[in-house]
């Protein structure tokens, strides 16, 4: 045995040992609060360790970035330890506050996590994209040093249910995809039982047809040796047709059941007798459960021997639980060694009591594996999180001289920066699942092309057809066009915009999709976020506004998912001078990466920086003229400003957001008819307004009575009869709680149900979003005149 396998075999014991007995610690020996199971797959990690071992120690170098199956996450930590990057407390604290998280995570672990992981399917995607992120990078002058890395996932074989993956796959091939590792730990066993017989056939049939290779690695070492004695090849095929279920509870059993089930069924045969007995039952155990995946020597020769860029797919055959006494037990996904197993496993692995916790507890010669360990490439470079400068961001302006909607004002923005030479429009990277022309990115693919490895003219250009879309595909190009797939668009988002770290190259990514589908590719937006993932999301056209498309193309929710997701700030202007201050705002705050501490005029953490989510409207508005007044500005960017001030016996606010402004501002005027002091709120976002307000209280809380938000700020002046009417194309509960702030009256309107086919004014008057409807709420419920012009009595 050579020292490279020998040393790879000390690793792996190592993290074997030093995960479960982080698992174990957690769940039987640390003092519980309130005596839940803390859990930690244990046998989930065994089946990973051997694969791990190989790929982090022999293949995988500085630039390679790899997503940890999220049960695998023991063995990630434990290797982190081994390697002087995690701490002792934290791995004590495992599943604890503040210790190492149950799922790699970017942001809460300390361990140079690269993707995180935790809703299984998206951690295997995100590296495909990863990948194409790399090429769109690496084909640009200000990328071209970057070297090429393998974007690699660690995949559990029952994420392979997950729709996303296909869906990635069919993303892949169109985009000629390389650079991508997918290893499949093929252990069979799922959380509620065994994966179907014949799986392997038909996974190996979806990827070939994507292009992929396929390394099936069934067979470990000691058991392709075996199969060169004689009556080896009627092992080999008692193994190939042994039914998953059978093969894991032998697995279990232990070598005297192995030695009885395959005398009855290859004894009397000579030489397969032979083979069987002069074996031991430990031997004969460690024989059939020498598959591929759990023989380190054998993955790292099969790492070893990939020496092209394809895509590659690999089969690795596991134990779930391998080397423990759980193993291949059908209960073992959430099961634990008990204290007596462990007991009795800690003596079997050679550790010392008290030295549970010591990295080289059971090694011989301790000086020589540190050296083999000092010069493990992938660990050489030290923490691989990189940084890249700020960008400059250009004045973004835009002319609201004529009616304009908010969708079209985006694109002429992003065309003002298409036709200039800024560093940042160099930088920016869009994205849109197959509807670029409708979201308002056509008039810049127009003039920066579509991004392709290879170049492709347009057809229609060449032969002289008309067209408004130049579809031109180039290596310089900056759109990225994506099949009809949300997941996609946001994991797409999510590895672009880690590109700072990953490559040390920053990219500017934007996406459009039509904002109900928003909620279709949720579970990766929140994934991209978790990630803390710089970006921009448009979600245009929005609401009952998109009246001829009926209720599956309008969207109702989106602005509460807007306010409630972490990491991202959510707007929806009404007007294009209010856009044009957010995004040249935005362009900035996706660069950002400072401390925590909230700004205390708003009580926001900006600093911090973030993604963005702009959600657009195709409804042309009249605009309110130029405006430059840093009240303006600053309150488009804060969440809210008055457009028209209250006065001091205001009676009336109507509060608005996104599209209904102008029904709004109209209402606002039939009732000034009636009512003197009449004030009108533009929000600009919800989202904003409530997170200050609500860090506001808990700053209060502490004892700081000088801290007020920008909406207590606004609100705190009113009189306390004076009625909030509020409006949105949206869930009306995303205004409501603004009555809360100071304890006024709130009328809410939005829309509470699914929309349907008709023209605006249809569905506004269908939902109470019109003026006439916004005016009779405060006629029939406030005090004061009821008479409504209009013909509307109360």
């Amino acid at each position: 045995m050579s020292d490279q396998i020998q040393h790879l075999k000390t690793v792996e014991q190592r993290l074997l040992w030093l995960s479960h007995w982080m698992i174990h610690n957690a769940n039987h020996l640390r003092a519980k609060e309130d005596g839940i199971k803390i859990g930690g797959h244990q046998a989930s990690s065994a089946s990973m360790v051997s694969i791990m071992t190989a790929l982090y120690f022999s293949a995988l170098r500085p630039e390679d970035r790899v997503a940890v199956k999220p049960h695998a996450s023991p063995i990630f930590h434990a290797m982190q330890y081994l390697m002087g990057h995690q701490s002792r407390e934290k791995m004590e604290n495992f599943r604890g506050l503040g210790g190492v998280q149950s799922y790699p995570s970017r942001t809460k672990d300390i361990d140079d996590v690269d993707f995180s992981t935790g809703s299984v399917g998206l951690g295997v995607g995100i590296t495909a994209l990863a990948s194409m992120v790399q090429d769109f990078i690496t084909a640009k002058d200000w990328g071209a040093d970057v070297p090429l890395g393998r974007m690699v996932a660690l995949v559990g074989d029952a994420e392979l249910d997950e729709g996303n993956i296909y869906e990635v796959l069919q993303e892949g091939w169109k985009n000629d995809l390389r650079n991508t590792w997918w290893i499949i730990d093929y252990n069979r066993q799922s959380l509620d039982g065994i994966v179907r017989e014949g799986l392997f056939g038909r996974v190996e049939k979806i990827f070939e047809a994507f292009g992929w290779d396929v390394v099936r690695v069934k067979y470990g070492a000691l058991q392709r040796a075996a199969f060169e004695e004689p009556g080896g090849a009627a092992l080999r095929d008692w193994i190939d047709a042994c039914p998953n279920v059978e093969y894991s509870a032998l697995t279990y059993m232990g070598g005297a059941n192995w030695r009885k089930r395959l005398m009855e069924d290859l004894g009397d045969q000579g030489a397969v007798s032979a083979l069987i007995d002069k074996r031991s039952d430990a031997e004969l155990a460690a024989l059939m459960e020498n598959l591929g995946g759990n023989c380190v020597e054998t993955m790292a020769d099969t790492f070893a021997a990939i020496d092209h860029d394809r895509p590659t797919c690999f089969l690795a055959y596991t134990i779930k639980g391998w080397g423990t006494p759980i193993a291949g037990h059908k209960d073992n996904h959430g099961g634990l060694m008990t204290k007596a197993q462990m007991a009795e496993w800690q003596t079997h692995m050679g550790v010392p009591e008290g030295d549970e916790w010591e990295p080289m507890a059971t090694v011989s010669d301790t000086k020589g594996f540190q050296a083999y360990l000092d010069q493990v490439p992938f660990f050489a470079k030290g923490a691989r999180r990189h940084s890249d400068a700020r960008l400059s961001v250009p004045e973004v302006a835009v002319d609201s001289s004529r009616e304009i909607s908010t969708q079209m004002a985006f694109g002429k923005i992003l065309d003002d920066l298409a036709r200039g030479d800024s560093d940042l429009a160099a930088r920016i990277m869009t994205t849109s699942p197959d509807v670029t022309g409708t979201t308002g990115l056509g008039p810049w693919v127009n003039r920066r092309k579509l991004f392709a490895r290879k170049a492709q003219k347009d057809a229609f250009i060449e032969h002289r057809i008309p067209s408004t879309a130049k579809w031109n595909f180039d290596p310089q190009g900056q759109h990225v066009e994506l099949g009809i797939a949300e997941m996609n668009l946001f994991l797409l988002l999510g590895a672009a915009g880690l590109s700072h770290s990953f490559w040390g190259k920053r990219v500017i990514p934007i996406g459009t999709v039509y904002d109900p589908f928003v909620h279709r590719g949720l579970d990766a937006l929140n994934y991209a976020c978790y990630q803390d993932a710089r970006f921009m999301i448009v979600g245009t056209p929005s609401g009952v506004t998109l009246a001829p498309e009926g209720g599956a193309h309008q969207s109702v929710g989106t602005p509460l998912t807007g306010m409630a997701q972490d990491g991202l700030a959510s707007f929806e202007p009404a007007f294009a001078d209010e856009l044009a201050v957010i995004m040249e705002w935005a362009f900035d705050y996706m660069q950002r990466d400072g401390e925590g501490d909230p700004d205390e005029r708003t009580w926001l953490r900006d600093e911090t920086g973030g993604s963005v989510y702009l959600r657009l409207t195709t409804k042309p508005l009249e605009q309110p003229g130029q405006r430059v007044d840093d009240a303006f500005r600053q309150g488009a960017i804060d969440g809210a400003y008055w457009l028209r001030k209250p006065g001091p016996n205001c009676s009336v606010v109507i509060a608005y957001q996104g599209a209904v402004a102008d029904e709004a501002i109209a209402a606002a005027g039939l009732i000034g008819e009636h009512r003197r002091d009449v004030a009108v709120l533009a929000v600009t976002s919800a989202d904003r307004l409530n997170a200050g307000w609500t860090a506001a209280q808990r700053e209060r809380a502490r004892g700081n009575p000088q801290a007020v938000s920008h909406v207590e700020r606004l609100l705190g002046e009113l009189p306390a009869h004076c009625t909030l009417i509020t409006a949105i194309d949206g869930h009306p509960a995303t205004l409501s709680w603004l009555g809360s702030v100071a304890g006024h009256r709130v009328v809410s309107h939005g829309v509470e149900h699914f929309g349907q086919t008709g023209t605006i004014g249809d569905l506004y008057r269908h939902f109470g979003l019109d003026r006439h409807s916004l005016a009779r709420s405060v006629g029939e419920l406030t005090v004061g005149a009821r008479r409504i012009p209009g013909g509307q009595a109360g």
